[in-house]
């Protein structure tokens, strides 16, 4: 049966002795004291890497390890293995002939067998042992993935030989030096080591210190130090095996821009997995050939001013993802660096693209990736020097929409500050000698659905992909996951040269393509099954909402999605048809901008900032009636963490009640005392469950009969606001303006709490009708009732605030505006098939409350408001 990790460490226990036993027999020399292949008792060296560590005579180890130079041996000393190597039991290595000396090589041996210290021991300390290296005219320092090695080789002197370090190159391995190369790298350490730089993240510091340890594990510093030599191998190890890759073996010319780089095999790419314009099926639907692109900046990915550049050597520059340095560095200078201030809200790519540290050659990377499949474009990656400015994203954007788009006439382009950036890329692009986009080419702006939100609310249905034909069920966010393995490499690649840092980059990039591609065949089945069953759903949910509306106002409905998709480009406006269009009632924040900037026209310091104190109070009030009610429901014994948790609210509250009164002497003026007429604040408590109720009610008796409960209790504490002072108390202290002040913000909130109200009822509603009403077993009717509980509560927040806005706005005598804002009634809050469907059979004679059909004036008595619902909730489950 199964067994847990636990249960087979459990049987590890009882076997723990009789391994350990085992693993001190394999020190000790066996008792058949014989060659494993001659039989001869000579026997003196064991190979640590053949399997089973057998003994060999120094004759058969010699032959054995023939084409095994990479094994470690031992010796035994009469007390224990010591560690030697095959070169000091006179094994060579012989190039050019199979393994076989060459027939003119002389016979010429001028090596010792030396240590290699650093330092003398001093006196009375006791001598370093013998490392396995030997340094000599002839020997050659080998590094593979087994550790460091000191090799006899023999180079073949026929007169049609090659070089030296060809040699070498053609046994698989590469030297460090090409006239009389003394060190060579394995071609397994090197794929090893640039393994581990991709999966690891390992530098080259690290990596080679670990073969120093594996080499000696006492003395891992006496081992030569051939770091420097692995560093700049492995930069040319890298450049050969991109151009063997990309089939540059076979071809004379030099690489392009991009061409060592892999791309997106399902993204349209004519005359590569697309057709040309000419062989296309004529009622193949424009959006099938676009090509999705996502942008983003890394500011994870920085680098250091260089020690000498005049020096540095490029290797692959602009063939693979990074571009074309000089090219790039002539567009900067030519480009006009023009600060645009965020129309929108404040997007730090917007306004802080100036953003520079004065120690970084560039403070981050920024570039294009395709949209669906996540896979970085080809040179379309640069280098920023302050910040994220537009001159760098339109460089990168250009040379993406430049790759391998012949025959492509639509793109997609998403980016976080995309409301901004694309007003004027066209003209950048125009006023430009070093950029251009194709010909004919169509740009369709969009922002990613996780920064839609943090812009105003108009970004979302003119630039999120759900309103964008074509763009299918992406979130324009893909190139976030893409940075995380990059920034691995980043703290490394710091301080490199700016050549082998772009390789590094280029090459990190290159891989992540590549684990894209062999995986890409599962996740396209996996997302097609996805699609195909939530087109179904959707469709059937599309048809019901069609079925239940009038023929002709859905043709009008239809009519305004084609021409918003029509004049979307021209015109971003266009898409607002997606949203609500009346006017909204102003909320409790456009009244206090109103207010402040009345204030702010006039004269004299007096008035200023009594709005702002006002709204903090208004605040409080909420925040008041937030914690009485999650105070009530806790019941009569609360556990120690809920009455932890409402006592830090508590605290948190109390310490905004104290600035809200410090600042109240500034604004009631010094009159004012804060002891005058202290009481409890009233509230008026709307539940919908008889048993909650109880509960309440016994945990409010419950709360006055533990005297701690009394002792601090900040949400009852009634603040010094002109409605809880009054109107007479305010005509004394000379503070009437206040009065109309918090009238004007009383009427905001009124807004707000309406609004959140008939939203909750609507997706109350929903809820209803798509979750409860369907729920057919117990844990699916149990899971949609707590959701549609969680929705009540809120309900009963915002209909407690609006009653307490309505109460104040009572002591403020506002009776003009309490005959526009109704008093709620329970009745009022169910969610009636009204609201989910007011077509369906028998909602001919049924009328919704007064507060779904109230706009700006108050005195319509249409049903504006649910119209306008209906109609945007048709068009956006259309998108």
């Amino acid at each position: 049966g199964y067994q847990s990790p636990n249960d087979y460490l459990h049987e590890w226990i009882t076997r723990k002795d009789d391994y350990l036993r085992l693993l001190l027999e394999r020190e000790a020399p066996p008792t058949n004291n014989s060659c494993s292949l001659c039989g001869a008792t000579s026997v003196v060296y064991r190979c640590h890497n053949c399997l089973g560590d057998p003994m060999f005579c120094a004759k058969c180890c010699r032959y054995e390890h023939r084409r095994l130079p990479f094994h470690k041996i031992s010796k035994w000393n009469g007390s224990f293995f010591e560690e030697t190597s095959l070169t000091k039991i006179d094994m060579e290595i012989y190039l050019g002939h199979g393994g076989l000396p060459c027939p003119v090589l002389e016979d010429v041996y001028d090596w010792e067998d030396v240590d290699e210290p650093v330092c003398e021991p001093s006196d009375g300390s006791s001598a370093i042992p013998d490392l396995p290296f030997l340094h000599g005219k002839e020997c050659t320092t080998v590094i593979d993935k087994s550790g460091i090695h000191s090799l006899m080789i023999r180079y073949c002197k026929c007169p049609n030989a090659c070089t030296p370090d060809k040699q070498l190159f053609a046994m698989g391995m590469f030297p460090a030096s090409f006239s009389r190369p003394k060190s060579a790298f394995t071609f397994s350490v090197l794929d090893g080591f640039l393994l581990d730089n991709l999966e690891c993240g390992t530098s080259a510091m690290n990596y080679y210190s670990k073969l120093r340890r594996q080499t000696s594990s006492i003395f891992p510093h006496l081992v030569p130090d051939r770091y420097r030599e692995l560093m700049r191998v492995g930069r040319q190890w890298r450049q050969l095996k991109l151009l063997k890759w990309n089939g540059f073996a076979h071809e004379k010319r030099q690489p392009a821009s991009g061409e060592l780089a892999l791309f997106c095999p399902a993204c349209p790419q004519p005359g590569i997995n697309a057709p040309q314009p000419d062989q296309r099926d004529r009622d193949d639907p424009e959006w099938l050939y676009a090509r999705s692109l996502v942008m983003d900046g890394n500011f994870k990915a920085e680098h250091l001013h260089p020690t000498r550049p005049e020096d540095e050597v490029w290797l692959t520059d602009g063939m693979c993802f990074m571009v074309t340095r000089d090219k790039y560095k002539a567009h900067l200078a030519d480009a006009k660096d023009n600060v645009q201030m965020s129309e929108c809200n404040n997007h730090r790519a917007v306004n802080q693209a100036n953003a520079s540290r004065h120690k970084l050659e560039a403070t981050g990377i920024g570039g294009c990736a395709c949209a669906r499949h996540g896979c970085f474009v080809p040179h379309s990656i640069v280098d920023f020097q302050k910040g994220e400015r537009q001159m760098n994203m339109d460089y990168a954007l250009c040379h993406a929409l430049s790759h391998h788009t012949n025959g492509l006439t639509r793109a997609l382009t998403f980016y976080d500050i995309n409301c901004q950036y694309n007003k004027y890329f066209r003209r950048r692009v125009n006023e430009s000698p070093y950029l251009s986009i194709p010909a004919g080419m169509e740009i369709v702006p969009g922002i990613g659905l996780w920064h839609v939100h943090g812009h105003q609310d108009k970004c979302y249905v003119r630039y999120a992909s759900t309103f964008i034909t074509g763009a299918a069920r992406i979130d324009g966010e893909i190139m976030e996951t893409l940075w995380a393995p990059l920034n691995v490499i980043s703290p490394s690649a710091r301080g490199m040269s700016t050549p082998h840092r772009q390789e590094c980059l280029d090459y990190q990039m290159n891989d992540s393509n590549f684990m894209k591609m062999i995986r890409m065949s599962g996740f396209l089945c996996r997302k097609y099954r996805e699609a195909v069953k939530g087109v179904s759903e959707s469709t059937a949910a599309f048809q019901k909402l069609s079925d239940a509306a009038d023929s002709l106002v859905v043709e009008k409905w239809e009519e305004q999605d084609r021409q918003a998709q029509m004049r979307r480009l021209a015109d971003p406006a266009a898409m607002d048809v997606f949203d609500v269009q009346l006017q909204k009632a102003p909320s409790r924040k456009q009244q206090e901008l109103a207010l402040l900037s009345r204030v702010g026209r006039g004269v004299g310091n007096a008035h200023r900032g009594a709005a702002t104190w006002i709204a903090s109070g208004i605040t409080i009030e909420e925040l008041q009636i937030s914690l009485l009610m999650d105070v009530r429901r806790l019941g009569k014994h609360p556990t120690e963490t809920q009455r932890l948790e409402i006592g830090r609210r508590q605290t948190k509250l109390q310490n905004r009640i104290d600035e809200f009164a410090i600042a109240a002497v500034t604004h009631l003026g010094e009159d004012f005392d804060l002891d005058d007429d202290i009481r409890d604040m009233e509230v008026e408590f709307t539940d919908h469950s008889e048993q909650e109720v109880d509960g309440a009610t016994d945990s409010e008796q419950d709360s006055h009969e533990d005297p701690r409960c009394n002792v601090f209790r900040p949400e009852n504490v009634l603040i010094p606001l002109p409605s809880n002072i009054g109107i007479q108390r305010c005509t004394e202290l000379g503070v009437v303006h206040l009065v109309g002040q918090e009238i004007a913000l009383r009427e905001g909130q009124a807004n707000d709490a309406l609004q959140a109200i008939r939203v909750l009822l609507a997706d109350k509603a929903v809820l209803f009708h798509t979750t409860v009403r369907p729920a057919k077993s117990q844990v699916k009717v149990t899971r949609a009732w707590t959701q549609v509980h969680s929705v009540e509560r809120v309900i009963r927040l915002h209909t407690m605030i609006y009653a307490k806005c309505r109460a104040q706005l009572g002591h403020l005598e506002a009776h003009t505006l309490l005959k526009k804002y109704l008093r709620m009634e329970k009745c009022h809050l169910k969610a009636t098939a009204a609201v989910a469907d007011p077509n369906a059979r028998g909602q001919r004679n049924s009328t919704l409350p007064w507060f779904w059909s109230l706009d700006v004036q108050g005195d319509s008595v249409s049903n504006d408001w649910m119209n306008e619902f209906y109609r945007v909730h048709w068009l956006r489950t259309k998108a």
